[in-house]
């Protein structure tokens, strides 16, 4: 759209995809046989521009075959510095550290009777932190002093030392905490530990910390990575992992530093995050690498606290762009001649600077005007784009509603929630003056309501014709909404009421459907869709399909998790062309074939929300407050976005809600803060001569006030010849993103044990190849060892399995909420996607009978059936729902304070209420502030007693992502069965 030039697009030869074969193990895997992620076979490419009436499936990606080892490790690069308004100094790749000859390693540091030891170093050779890094009395280390260490504590790491002796068996662990306390004196076979605690003490004598060189005359190699050691008893069969010292992570996800670090200039990584800050130079490296290569943008994301985006107005200079490759100027671009040319960072051309635009340059080479150029000094930064950049004058802010008026809505007391929901909003839409708005109800019938602004009533016109559909007053169904507020309000005064006698089970959602995209055609907008049951008349109609239990675990299953009828995505590609983004609130205790009416979400950049068995007394306030922040939020309005990237480097495939307009070009109708879109790329040469890429994101986009606006988010990262330092510069949470979304396509065209297996597989060839950059310079034995980066990627892979869009089969999730949890997880931020697979586990009983902070005594605790005690009360958060689970052992008094004098009876018929007593506004004061730690979904808050059956089926103990459940692995056994596979 305009000169974000939709027609202009990077077309490249892909390279050749392979096909990697399953392996098979000695025990049982998630499935029975793994596989890696297929291709999606790729249908003919929709025309370019605004004239989309198909839609194009991305495509999958499938890692290049295995190259040779390369078993050298390099430094951890140093934070990176540059004048601002210039890019980083080149600096060579990493150099290669030379082979050590083979030394004696000393002696492994295992803890006693077959227990775990978690190892985490720092890189051996310049490390960021040197006080990490201490050394041996002996000066004959190089890079290191001479002069003795001294014990320095580290949360989660330690390093080899001389073996000294140690009471057998002694542990002690910290709150919170998952490394090793400082060594402690403690009798044979004793256990210390605190709420949260699961980190054992290193032997006696053992330094807590960095990396150490062998003191003494023991001399080794410093270990650059983590590692679980695994041995058993003699004698036993157990595998000796304990489980307690298994990295988890209880402080939610913590972004990589060194993206900030290296390029201080980079976008903030809320709006991109690469799966790894190192690019590999070669294909060769790619093929090693085995994880996704690629990036998760969220171009809206909310900007962090105490900052804003800041808006940059050229007026009458125009945008100043790379005339070659259209990149937006930014801070890693250079100035020459004077100021009168500047360089892109992206293609290196040489641009001429526009006479409006110019600015001498001090000694340093940096424009004397850079603190009023925010464009050249942050990372992030919004455009007004001028008249060129649009192709019709920028659209009002239009909300259109099509609710199912039939007895399931009317019984539910759904429609009586969503008319007052909507009211209640009028007054916070986006948009002000500008606001268009307009309605239609149905059920075996099409109402059409005029509202213009003359009228005190609105008008109903009925069109019962469902094979011939027609707009009666096309001009008076679409109203400005500060002209016709009166009428509107009397509308949805009236609404629940005039519906009240209905009993028509029908529904017309097709037909209703059609007459919505005409009303709308000629603005675009955001169509929210209200459906109570399945559709069964005219054009779209669905049929029962989801109780097919003989097509689980066949080739057909996969068939039940896509759209029955192609009228629902050729109805998504019409919408899209003509800029209307769907959101879809499906409201039913019965099957309603999510799978078919998610796919005008999934195509139009909008969102799915479900609400099983749905009952106003219990869903009413999560259906408000979902309702109202989908009208309430900041929301740009038809954009396109397209990602830049250096020269040797493409993008290949695109996962999330859109629609691709090119072959790079994402087209967008409705933009906000909560959508995050994923991407891969890869190597274009066969060898990067580049040091550094470059990325930019741009978001062309109108935004509610009526301006045309492009958000550039631009970063850059460095290439390097190591494997190990991609793995010590990846993000797991960018990883898990990636993956799972790879894993929800591939359950579309295969069967979900399939598309597990292709999950597990990726881990175990980038484990293995992990193992073989470290297998001859160190003694790694039977130690599993990892990246520190990567030791939370094993428990967020095992979640994913066991999430409800992937987990078990037929029995293990219903298909609507298997088919709306995939929706949801495609267009989920980062942080949002790992806490919905890693939820938050708080026992708050000691809380709520003393008077300490809330702070000191809620901690984190691991899903695991140890960490519920049945004297305690604790709270499940996973940014969806909330259950308060109570132990059968609680005090009645404090039962009592919480739930009242039904404490007794069954949970599943008492409600959580805000009493009148300390102990329960404590509890209520929790929840509140959980709810509004994320305000993107509303949990809704279920009570459970330990041993009882709670509403809607949940059932805390199921969730446990650690614990076997449904014939998934436990974390132990997932992690045993991982290293396995590696050791092969």
């Amino acid at each position: 759209m305009g000169t974000e030039n939709p027609n202009h697009a990077n077309n490249y030869s892909r390279p050749p995809q392979n096909n990697n074969s399953p392996f098979s193990s000695s025990r049982p895997v998630v499935g029975s046989q793994a596989s890696a992620f297929r291709p999606t076979p790729v249908l003919s490419t929709p025309p370019s521009g605004p004239e989309v009436s198909t839609f194009r499936p991305t495509a999958s990606y499938v890692p290049p075959t295995t190259g040779p080892f390369q078993r050298f490790s390099s430094p951890t690069p140093p934070p990176h510095t540059s004048p601002i308004g210039q890019p980083p100094a080149m600096r060579p790749p990493p150099t290669m550290r030379p082979q050590m000859p083979p030394m004696h390693m000393g002696s492994s540091p295992l803890s006693m009777n077959g227990a775990v030891n978690l190892q985490q170093s720092q890189p051996s050779l310049g490390p960021t932190n040197p006080s990490a890094v201490r050394a041996a009395p002996s000066s004959a280390w190089p890079g290191y002093t001479a002069t003795p260490p001294a014990p320095v504590s580290h949360k989660g790491s330690y390093g080899p030392a001389p073996p000294q002796p140690a009471a057998s068996g002694s542990f002690s662990s910290h709150q919170g905490g998952y490394g090793p306390a400082p060594p402690q004196q403690a009798a044979s076979g004793s256990f210390s530990s605190h709420q949260g605690g699961y980190g054992p003490a290193p032997p006696l004598g053992m330094y807590v910390g960095g990396p150490t060189p062998p003191a003494g005359g023991m001399s080794g190699l410093v270990e650059d990575f983590s590692s679980l050691s695994i041995g058993s008893v003699p004698g036993s069969f157990d595998a000796g992992l304990d489980s307690k010292v298994l990295p988890r992570p209880l402080d939610g996800d913590v972004e990589p530093s060194s993206f900030a670090q290296m390029y201080p200039m980079n976008c903030n990584s809320r709006y991109l995050r690469l799966t790894t800050s190192a690019i590999p130079n070669s294909q060769s490296l790619v093929s090693r690498w085995h994880l996704p290569l690629g990036a998760v943008v969220c171009p809206l994301a909310e900007a962090p606290e105490g900052e804003e985006v800041p808006v940059v107005n050229f007026a009458t200079t125009g945008i100043v762009r790379c005339r070659r490759c259209r990149t937006y100027v930014n801070p890693y671009v250079t100035f020459t001649d004077g100021g009168r040319k500047w360089r892109c960072n992206i293609c290196a051309l040489l641009n001429d600077v526009q006479n409006d635009y110019f600015a001498q340059l001090d000694a340093t080479g940096r424009r004397i005007d850079l603190d009023q150029r925010p464009e050249l000094t942050k990372g992030c930064v919004e455009f007004v784009a001028p008249a060129e950049y649009m192709v019709r004058p920028p659209m009002p802010p239009l909300y259109f509603f099509l609710i199912d008026v039939s007895i399931n809505s009317v019984r539910s007391g759904m429609l009586e929630v969503i008319a007052q929901t909507i009211k209640s909003c009028l007054d916070k839409l986006p948009g002000s003056t500008r606001t268009q708005i307009g309605f239609i109800t149905f059920d075996s019938t099409i109402h059409f309501y005029n509202m213009k602004s003359s009228l005190t009533q609105p008008q109903m016109m009925v069109v019962s014709d469902l094979d011939d559909i027609f707009v009666p007053l096309p001009d008076d169904l679409l109203v400005n909404l500060s002209e016709s507020r009166s009428v509107v309000d009397a509308f949805l005064d009236s609404l629940p009421s005039m519906f009240q006698d209905n009993v028509n089970v029908e529904s017309a959602f097709g037909p209703a459907l059609k007459a919505a995209f005409m009303v709308m055609s000629q603005l675009g907008g955001k169509l929210l869709i209200f459906q109570s049951t399945l559709p069964s008349l005219g054009v779209g109609r669905l049929r029962l399909r989801g109780d097919d239990i003989r097509a689980y675990g066949t080739d057909k299953e996969n068939a039940l998790r896509i759209p029955e009828d192609p009228f629902y995505k050729q109805m998504a590609a019409d919408f899209t062309k003509y800029q209307v983004a769907v959101n879809v609130y499906a409201v039913s205790d019965k099957y309603t074939d999510i799978a078919s009416l998610g796919t005008l979400a999934k195509y139009t950049g909008g969102q799915v929300y479900y609400y099983p068995s749905f009952h106003a007394a219990i869903h009413k306030d999560k259906l408000k407050h979902e309702l109202a922040r989908d009208l309430t939020r900041e929301t740009a309005w038809e954009a396109v976005m397209r990602i830049r990237c250096g020269k040797g480097v493409r993008f290949t495939s695109y996962h999330g809600n859109f629609m691709l307009r090119s072959t790079d070009l994402l087209a967008l109708p409705a933009v906000d803060c909560d959508k995050a879109y994923a991407m891969q790329f890869a190597l274009e040469e066969t060898l990067l001569t580049t040091q550094i890429v470059y990325f930019q994101v741009a978001l062309l986009h109108t935004s509610s006030c009526g301006e045309r606006r492009i958000r550039v988010h631009t970063a850059a990262a460095s290439v390097v010849a190591d494997l190990g330092e991609m793995y010590r510069q990846a993000d797991t949470g960018a990883i898990v993103s990636l993956l799972g979304r790879l894993a929800i396509e591939k359950s579309l065209s295969y069967k979900l044990e399939e598309a597990r297996n292709a999950i597990q597989l990726r881990i175990v060839k980038a484990l293995k190849e992990y193992r073989n950059l470290y297998a001859v310079q160190h003694r790694v034995g039977t130690r599993m060892i990892y990246p520190d980066s990567l030791k939370y990627l094993l428990l967020y892979a095992l979640a994913l399995c066991k999430s409800t869009a992937l987990r078990g089969g037929y029995a293990d999730s219903q298909l609507d909420e298997r088919c709306a949890a995939g929706f949801t997880m495609m267009a989920l931020p980062v942080k949002k996607m790992l806490k919905l697979l890693y939820p938050s586990l708080l026992r708050v009983d000691e809380y709520l009978v003393k008077s300490d902070d809330f702070e000191k005594l809620c901690r984190r605790l691991p899903l695991a059936a140890q960490s519920l005690d049945s004297r305690g009360i604790y709270i499940y958060d996973d940014g969806f729902r909330l259950v308060v689970w109570f132990g059968q052992m609680v005090s009645p008094d404090i039962s009592r304070n919480l739930v009242g004098e039904d404490f007794a009876a069954d949970f599943s018929r008492v409600s959580l209420v805000q009493r009148e007593n300390e102990m329960s506004r404590k509890l209520m004061g929790i929840i509140k502030k959980l709810r509004e730690a994320d305000t993107s979904y509303y949990p809704l808050c279920h009570l459970v007693r330990q041993g009882e059956q709670p509403r809607e089926g949940f059932f805390l103990l199921s969730n446990l992502v650690e614990e076997q459940v449904g014939g998934m692995n436990s974390y132990v056994d997932w992690i045993l069965q991982i290293h396995r596979q590696v050791q092969q």
